[in-house]
């Protein structure tokens, strides 16, 4: 999760391939159902916000993947 989401940052792997992958992968993981429902509304906030340019939505797609990458923190730690 943690490599598709540096590399969507960098722009080699889309918005749309990175909500598939943490879909998927998400499902795999062993974490409380809050982190389930956090992970959800990120997801659809940044597929809402794909449909637009840049930050022309009332979603920062910026500070949807800094989200994700508190969320995936969290996990990590979540799942020691």
């Amino acid at each position: 999760m943690n490599n598709t989401l540096t590399a969507c940052v960098q722009g080699t792997v889309s918005q749309n391939v990175l909500i598939q992958q943490w879909r998927s992968d998400a499902a795999l993981l062993a974490l409380p159902e809050k982190f389930g429902v956090v992970l959800s509304n990120l997801l659809d906030r940044l597929e809402s916000s794909a449909l637009f340019s840049e930050e022309s939505c009332s979603f920062s797609q910026k500070d949807l993947l800094g989200g994700l990458q508190l969320w995936l923190e969290k996990a990590q730690q979540a799942s020691r």
